[in-house]
């Protein structure tokens, strides 16, 4: 049989055509907008890394979380940077720690925006690393067991703040059964845990280590974060971290690890978000500044990662997107 003789026509490509038919849609509520949040400093001081995104203070981090409502962005993922670091990462879980203060002024002032804290220990540690780690020789060693009450703490304090998701990121095993049980037992089972289920060491990260001033002072991540070169072992800590208690996963970078969150929706079938990290945003800066069509560029970077599986967008261009998708609705 002559298959070519019974083939379709195509679709005219005409503009209402092909929205009628587009396959994947992009909205304001699939974006989360990271925001970084200062114990010391001005109320908004620029990251030259990361041209348009800025650490604020926690009285000023109010105006931009305003700015996102009225664009239609209904979720942030909160990052601080604390005054005081130390090996124990005590500001971290501190009730007056930088994020737990953010947190209660943020639902004061604006109940209904979605906060996801983000748990993890490096940007309070005065070595930069994601857990508590022992001197052996010469060498270095990330304890993963003791790290996780520091963890469960740390989780605990967010939630008590008023947090909605907690969103461990260290890849420590097993934290987050150890935050799920901290949780439960203390009367917050509504708090949701997003976990880095598949964090990937990854040289993406760059423009965010200079923003949280997070880089380790020795070693890597190597030893806790995830191989590029494994995708098949992303599912099994996808699996783990949904078996522990997870709510929902996420994977980090997003552009570089398109298949892995496709596999991941494809067999789980389960909350998925992805992070569109700090030098993917970079990148697309740079190109902007060389003429690129930002816009486009954005907007194709999105909807690719949203076409792989993604539920939810991390991404510092979130406050943009949603602008300008609300100008292209009133066109």
């Amino acid at each position: 049989m002559n298959f070519l003789k019974y083939r379709p026509r195509r679709l005219r490509r005409t503009s209402k055509l092909r929205d009628l038919s587009a396959e994947t849609s992009l909205a304001e509520r699939d974006l989360v907008m990271p925001l970084f949040a200062a114990d010391s400093g001005p109320q908004k001081a620029a990251i030259p890394a990361m041209p348009g995104q800025f650490r604020y203070s926690v009285s000023g981090l109010l105006r931009p979380i305003e700015k996102l409502l009225r664009a239609g962005v209904r979720a942030i993922l909160l990052f601080g940077i604390p005054a005081r670091k130390d090996e124990r990462a005590s500001q971290a879980y501190s009730d007056r720690g930088v994020v737990q203060k953010a947190i209660r002024a943020i639902k004061t002032r604006f109940p209904e925006m979605i906060v996801i804290a983000d748990t993890c220990l490096c940007e309070y540690m005065s070595h930069g690393h994601c857990g508590l780690v022992r001197k052996i020789g010469k060498t270095y060693e990330i304890l993963n067991d003791p790290t996780l009450e520091l963890l469960a703490k740390t989780a605990l304090s967010q939630a008590e703040a008023g947090a909605d998701f907690v969103a461990p990121s260290d890849m420590m095993d097993g934290r987050v059964r150890a935050i799920r049980r901290a949780l439960d037992r203390n009367g917050l089972s509504r708090t949701a845990i997003l976990s880095y289920s598949a964090k990937y060491a990854s040289v993406f990260y760059g423009p965010f280590r200079e923003a949280a001033g997070s880089s380790p002072q020795f070693g890597d991540r190597k030893s806790y974060q995830m191989d590029m070169r494994n995708r098949e072992e992303a599912l099994r800590e996808i699996g783990l971290d949904i078996r522990e208690g997870a709510d929902a996963v996420m994977i980090k970078p997003a552009l570089a690890y398109l298949d892995v969150i496709h596999e991941a929706k494809q067999t789980f079938r389960f909350p998925i978000a992805a992070y569109n990290v700090s030098g993917e945003y970079a990148f697309v800066k740079w190109a902007a500044r060389e003429g690129w069509d930002e816009k486009a560029l954005v907007f194709e970077i999105l909807t690719a990662i949203r076409r792989a599986g993604a539920d939810w967008i991390i991404t510092y261009h979130a406050a943009d997107a949603a602008g300008w998708l609300k100008r292209q609705r009133a066109s």
